[in-house]
C-alpha cells in the first residue's frame, strides 16, 4: 500500500507539484489524473487542486520551455494533459455543486489560443454555485454577443494571455458593453497589473481566479451602454493611424526587414528554409508588438516583449542584440511615424543594456 499523500501545507503542495510534475512531464496522463484525485480523496478541496497544484505545474512548463530545457512539443504534451486532468476533475463526486447564483459567460477573445487560464476560472465559479457558459479558446465577438443574448449571462469574463490579442479584446470589452454585460478582463495580455484592462474600459480586473470570484461574489455595477464608442474614443492617440499603418502593412515590412536583413548579412543567403521561415516568424512577432505598443501608445509593453524574447534566445545560444538589426531597419522604414520612432529607439537602448555580446541575425529560433 503506498504511503498516505500529504495534501496541506507547503510541504504537502510542494510534494504534490512534484509528482505531478514528474507525471505530465513524462507524458503520463492516467498517473497525473491519479495524483490529483488521490489528493482530492484524501481532503484536498478541489479548487486548492486546480490553483494550488496544477496551476503552478502549467507555470513552470511555460519557465521550462522558455529556458529551453522544454522542446514545443514536450511543452505542448504537458500542457494537454493538464487540460485534459482538469476536465477530468470537472466530473470528480467532489465537485458537484448546484448552482445558486447568477450566469457568467468565460471566454477567450478572438484568436487567443491559450485557454488553460479561462478554463480554471470557470471551474473555480462553478464550484463557488455559478451558473457558467464555458466557451473556451478563440471566440469571435459576433459569436461572443449572440451568445450573450441567447444566454441571459449577467457578466462576461474575458481572457487573454497575448498582448498582441489586446486590439481584438477592445472590440469585445466594447460590444459587450454596448449590450450592457459588463467585462471582468484576466489573463497576462492585460498587465501584471491590470493597466491594459484600464486603458481598454474593462469594468473590472483580476489577476487570478480567486481574485476574480471574489469581485463577482461583491458584485460588478453593470455599465452604461457604449452604444456608438469607438476605439479612439477610448485611446485618442489611434487618430493619428500609426497603429492602423504598421498592422496592415505587416507583410510588406516583414518583407522589406528580410530583404535589408539579406543584404547586410550575406551570410543569410545560405540560410535554410526552416531557417528563412523562422527569422521571418520572429520579424513579424516584432511587427505586431511595434503594432500593439502603438495601439497601447506604452514603450513599455513593446520593450517587455523584446527583452522577453531576447531571454528565449539566449537560452537557446542567440545573442540578444541580433534583434538589434530588425529594430534598425523597422526605424528607417518608419521614420516618419513619431511614435514608431519613439518606441523603436526606446526598444534599442534597452536591447543596448542587455550583457550580451554584439549580434547577428541567425535564423533566431531554428
Amino acid at each position: 500500500m503506498s504511503a498516505p499523500v500529504i495534501t496541506t501545507g507547503t510541504h504537502g503542495l510542494r510534494m504534490l507539484r512534484e509528482q505531478l510534475w514528474d507525471a505530465v512531464t513524462d507524458r503520463d496522463e492516467h498517473a497525473a489524473a491519479g495524483i490529483v484525485f488521490e489528493a482530492m480523496d484524501g481532503g484536498m478541496d478541489a479548487e486548492s487542486a486546480l490553483l494550488d497544484v496544477i496551476a503552478p505545474v502549467q507555470r513552470k512548463v511555460g519557465a521550462e520551455w522558455a529556458a529551453n530545457r522544454l522542446t514545443v512539443a514536450e511543452e505542448h504534451a504537458a500542457s494537454a494533459i493538464a487540460e485534459r486532468v482538469v476536465a477530468a476533475l470537472a466530473h470528480h463526486p467532489s465537485t458537484r455543486v448546484k448552482p445558486r447564483l447568477g450566469k457568467v459567460t468565460v471566454a477567450c477573445v478572438d484568436k487567443e489560443w491559450h485557454v488553460l487560464p479561462a478554463r480554471l476560472l470557470a471551474e473555480v465559479l462553478s464550484l463557488r454555485g455559478w451558473r457558467v457558459d464555458f466557451l473556451g479558446a478563440q471566440v469571435p465577438t459576433p459569436h461572443l454577443i449572440a451568445h450573450l443574448h441567447s444566454s441571459g449571462a449577467e457578466i462576461v469574463a474575458l481572457s487573454s494571455s497575448l498582448p498582441t490579442r489586446l486590439p481584438t479584446a477592445h472590440a469585445a470589452i466594447t460590444a459587450c458593453q454596448a449590450i450592457g454585460v459588463p467585462v471582468l478582463a484576466g489573463g497576462a495580455a492585460f498587465g501584471p497589473d491590470g493597466r491594459y484592462a484600464r486603458l481598454l474600459g474593462a469594468n473590472a480586473w483580476a489577476p487570478d481566479a480567486r481574485t476574480a470570484a471574489g469581485l463577482l461574489a461583491d458584485g460588478i455595477p453593470t455599465p452604461d451602454l457604449a452604444v456608438g464608442r469607438t476605439q479612439v474614443d477610448d485611446l485618442p492617440h489611434l487618430a493619428d493611424q500609426e497603429y492602423t499603418y504598421v498592422a496592415r502593412s505587416q507583410g510588406q515590412l516583414v518583407r522589406e526587414v528580410l530583404t535589408q536583413l539579406e543584404k547586410r548579412f550575406p551570410a543569410m543567403g545560405a540560410y535554410t528554409a526552416q531557417q528563412r521561415e523562422h527569422t521571418a516568424e520572429d520579424i513579424a512577432h516584432i511587427v505586431d508588438h511595434l503594432a500593439v505598443g502603438l495601439y497601447t501608445d506604452d514603450d513599455e509593453l513593446f520593450t517587455t516583449f523584446l527583452e522577453w524574447t531576447a531571454g528565449i534566445l539566449s537560452a537557446r545560444d542567440v545573442p540578444a542584440r541580433s534583434l538589434s538589426p530588425a529594430l534598425d531597419v523597422l526605424a528607417a522604414e518608419l521614420q516618419d511615424f513619431p511614435r514608431c520612432v519613439r518606441l523603436l529607439d526606446h526598444a534599442r537602448l534597452v536591447l543596448d543594456a542587455t550583457p550580451a555580446s554584439a549580434g547577428h541575425i541567425s535564423g533566431a529560433t531554428a
